[in-house]
């Protein structure tokens, strides 16, 4: 399963830092995340995904079983 690692709000919202969850893609991912963490579907709309370090929007972007997504709400300050 794809570990997905949560930052800041997104932490807060899904109320944990780190999880493991079932998705082939990263839309499937989000329908996940979100039916375990229902507060999480008004943060992840303002959310930067990394796979694999790499910026993506495209929720058909695939995943592999061991694959590594950050999920980074947009950050204030400086």
């Amino acid at each position: 399963m794809p570990r997905v690692r949560y930052f800041a709000g997104a932490a807060e919202a899904a109320g944990l830092e780190a999880e493991s969850l079932p998705g082939a893609s990263v839309g499937e991912l989000f329908t996940a995340m979100t039916a375990r963490h229902p507060a999480l579907a008004d943060v992840l709309p303002r959310c930067s995904v990394l796979v694999g370090g790499i910026r993506t929007a495209d929720h058909g972007v695939a995943l592999a079983p061991d694959q590594q997504v950050d999920v980074l709400p947009p950050f204030a300050g400086g």
